[in-house]
């Protein structure tokens, strides 16, 4: 199975992490087909990688800004038969890659998704609930504890078949990350579109295919907590306008209904069980984060009434940028 790891870039601040994930990809028990590292419109940090490694290659995109269009220009360089996908802050368990590459034994499986662990500086605050580690990009509870089919991936550790990602068109540039904003979703749209694409297609969670991702201090804040459940909730509000809220809220819906319910009842009876007042910050910043998705995700089909349609995906406008550059 020849696997393409794709890492995307776009400055600086993050070097001591890039310089971990390329090396953690390195040594991978399976090696890399390839490893490409794109670089989003910062041509000094492309000069600096290249200096620093060797064997991987460097892509830059020079179109527009953003983490969607950025991953579509490597999966346009890419030629393995899967495509990983890392971020610049994570680093890949050994057998990252081995792991990933048994599930495609399948012909049925069209991705897989591994598990997110986050390491905080310091360790997590206190307040801060596990059923909302995605808003740190790391996996949360209420994801499957063993090999699953999962409705979609964490961005920062996937993969699919370089087919299906050709045969949908990419990621869709008018979603996901631009600098440091904090919006997202263009992960759950690609895997809805792949899944409608392919009805009998498999996504696949596989716990033992992990990574550690490295949290900022900056992530530790409660503004940055309940600004990136407002722009969740926005995204979310995208994603129901491209592929309808039956399918964009699937998901949603049962960890609304089960998992962060739970969460609070959790919290309540470890402050009242073990006099632990942890457990009721918990429950709190369960309450808070739901109440910020839910706003962010009603202004934003509010919004949607005086907005022009989200883009189509660009992967073809990558190809043209990229080709145009060669």
């Amino acid at each position: 199975m020849n696997i393409s790891v794709i890492i995307c870039a776009y400055n600086e601040k993050r070097w001591d992490t890039l310089v971990a994930t390329i090396t953690s990809i390195q040594k991978q028990s399976l090696p890399p087909y390839e490893i490409i590292q794109v670089v989003d419109n910062n041509p000094d940090l492309a000069v600096r990688i290249r200096a620093q490694f060797s064997g991987i290659s460097v892509v830059e995109n020079t179109g527009p800004r953003g983490l969607s269009y950025a991953r579509n220009v490597g999966i346009v360089h890419s030629t393995g038969e899967v495509v990983a996908f890392i971020d610049d802050d994570a680093m890949a368990n050994t057998h990252w890659l081995s792991q990933m590459a048994k599930c495609y034994t399948d012909k049925h499986v069209m991705g897989v998704g591994g598990h997110v662990t986050a390491v905080w500086p310091g360790g997590p605050p206190v307040w801060f609930p596990e059923e909302f580690a995605w808003v740190v990009g790391c996996s949360y509870r209420g994801l499957p504890s063993h090999t699953a089919p999962v409705r979609n991936f964490i961005g920062c550790n996937m993969s699919f078949r370089r087919e299906a990602l050709m045969a949908v068109s990419g990621f869709n540039s008018g979603l996901g990350r631009v600098g440091a904003h904090p919006v997202g979703c263009e992960e759950t749209e690609l895997c809805i579109r792949v899944q409608r694409y392919w009805p009998d297609g498999i996504l696949l969670y596989e716990p033992s295919a992990p990574v550690q991702h490295i949290i900022a201090a900056s992530r530790k804040d409660v503004r940055y907590f309940l600004t990136r459940c407002f722009f969740e909730g926005r995204s979310k509000a995208k994603v129901a306008q491209l592929v309808g809220a039956s399918a964009g809220l699937s998901s949603e819906r049962s960890y609304t209904m089960r998992t962060l319910p739970s969460g609070m009842l959790l919290g309540l009876r470890d402050t009242i069980v073990q006099r632990n007042l942890h457990g009721i910050a918990h429950s709190c910043a369960i309450f808070a984060g739901l109440v910020c998705t839910a706003t962010g995700y009603f202004s934003g089909r509010i919004g949607q009434r005086k907005s022009i349609a989200v883009p189509l995906p660009t992967l073809q406008e990558s190809e043209a940028v990229y080709k145009g550059r060669r």
